[in-house]
């Protein structure tokens, strides 16, 4: 599950930061505990999983996939067509990889994000464990080979662009709370990401 690359640094964002839950807000009352984003993201509600014809996933895990790779595919989607300022210097080693190597990793790459990201979101089942490197060392091309180059604050910023742009596009609208957290739970990243 060490399969990091920029794509790692955009939604491994959240790995050795812990991002278990948001805090109550002004609205919660006192005493009150608010949902985790886990469980605002559909929790551990058992639905079918649409890739996986046959088996079941837990909802929240099914968002968060959905949303990496939907984060994937629109970087993906900017370094080919060469849109300025794309992150393929970022992700340079794991698209260099080819034929199914390529498929397989992206592949492993969208598990291991969706792992961290739904283990440090609330998600406590066995399912939602993640093992792979904290944030500094899976953005440090120096300790992780897969990332091609470390991370400004532009580059990051444009991440949680692609972030934002992958949650709307599955139904997290911008002016949510829930958007607002997830924002948050980015930017606590930030830190250990950027490393230029």
């Amino acid at each position: 599950m060490k399969i990091y690359t920029k794509i790692t640094l955009s939604t491994l964002l959240i790995s050795s930061v812990a991002f278990t839950s948001c805090s109550n807000d002004d609205n919660t009352p006192k005493g009150v505990e608010q949902a985790t984003i886990y469980e605002r993201l559909g929790g551990t509600t058992m639905v079918a999983d649409p890739d996986n014809e046959g088996q079941m996933i837990e909802q929240g895990r099914l968002s968060f996939r959905k949303v990496v790779n939907s984060t994937v595919g629109l970087i993906v989607a900017d370094i080919q067509a060469d849109t300025p300022g794309n992150l393929q210097a970022h992700f340079a080693p794991l698209l260099a990889e080819t034929g199914t190597t390529q498929a397989t990793n992206i592949a492993k790459l969208s598990d291991n994000l969706t792992d961290f990201f739904s283990f440090n979101t609330g998600g406590t089942n066995p399912v939602n464990t993640y093992s792979g490197l904290d944030m500094a060392s899976a953005h440090n091309p120096a300790v992780n080979p897969r990332m091609g180059t470390k991370a400004s604050d532009a580059d990051y910023t444009k991440f949680v662009g692609y972030v934002g742009a992958a949650a709307n596009a599955n139904g997290v609208a911008s002016d949510t709370e829930l958007y607002t957290d997830i924002v948050a739970v980015l930017e606590s990243l930030r830190a250990p990401i950027v490393q230029n």
